[in-house]
């Protein structure tokens, strides 16, 4: 990697969850990070959100060492995103809202700059059309929150080129997380078995056979699962689920994964989980 490779900040494009996330690991381990959003109100409050993910994050042992924190630049202007080794899109899961994303920022980067959208299931190579140089293009889906999960998927669309490709690999090695590549479909590996499972799980809730409780339990304790299923779509956010679902189900018309109502409604109420402070459990508060 070139000196100007490593002067050059990364770039986040969307200030949410996610952005925010990634923001995070990237400073946390040094580098210079610049966090691009047209909302006001979410870059005021994301520098607040970064530093206590760093906090936490230096808590509990995710951080390197003796690194010092990279600098963090907000900006409401895509333009600022030119300079950047490589620009990670991370807007909500809407298909129509990356591609104008992706657009803006084919005309301001370099033509051989790394534009990466974090997506858990819209295909790449449907995305891939709204850029001026495809073979730059390509996914990831990180898993929230970044900085703890080290495993990253990474999807290489059919016109993804070596180059871009490695690119990534580079960065995400610098930022201590390990790669795991696939091929381009509708919710990858990762999305296209979990979440119709949780899907699933809702349906579980909803039909009244068993309390969330005591589904995410039997997961624990029967079949070794971290958290639970339905602790774990707290944690994904539930408009996003819905909308990863939704995703999956339009372009694979797999009925698994259409939306189940019991999701549907309490997206509609604004339980989206612990971002909000409620989801299919209660939290101490909603993240700012």
């Amino acid at each position: 990697m070139s000196e100007s490779h490593a002067a050059r900040p990364l770039a986040v494009l969307g200030a949410g969850v996610m952005g925010c996330g990634i923001a995070t690991l990237a400073v946390g381990f040094g580098l210079p990070v610049v966090l691009v959003d047209v909302d006001e109100d979410k870059l005021a409050s994301a520098g607040r959100t970064i530093a206590r993910e760093l906090r936490l994050a230096a808590l509990m042992g995710a951080l390197p060492p003796g690194v010092a924190t990279g600098g963090l630049t907000t900006s409401a202007s895509v333009a600022d995103v030119a300079g950047a080794e490589l620009v990670i899109e991370a807007v909500t899961e809407d298909a129509a809202v990356k591609a104008e994303a992706l657009a803006s920022l084919s005309g301001i980067v370099a033509p051989d700059t790394p534009v990466v959208s974090n997506t858990s299931s819209i295909p790449i190579g449907e995305l891939a059309n709204s850029l001026r140089h495809p073979e730059t293009f390509l996914g990831t889906h990180f898993m929230n929150p970044p900085y703890l999960i080290e495993t990253v998927e990474v999807i290489r669309g059919d016109r993804t080129g070596d180059a871009a490709l490695g690119r990534l690999e580079s960065v995400l090695a610098r930022l201590g997380r390990k790669p795991l590549t696939v091929g381009d479909n509708p919710g990858f590996v990762t999305s296209r078995v979990l979440h119709p499972m949780i899907n699933d799980a809702v349906r579980v809730v909803e039909e009244g056979t068993a309390t969330p409780e005591t589904v995410d339990a039997l997961f624990v304790g029967c079949l070794g699962h971290r958290t639970g299923p339905l602790r774990t779509a707290d944690l994904i956010g539930l408009d996003n689920l819905a909308d990863s679902l939704r995703v999956l189900h339009e372009r694979t018309g797999d009925e698994g994964c259409k939306p189940r109502e019991l999701l549907l409604a309490k997206v509609r109420a604004g339980d989206l989980g612990q971002k909000s402070g409620r989801g299919f459990y209660e939290y101490g508060g909603a993240k700012s």
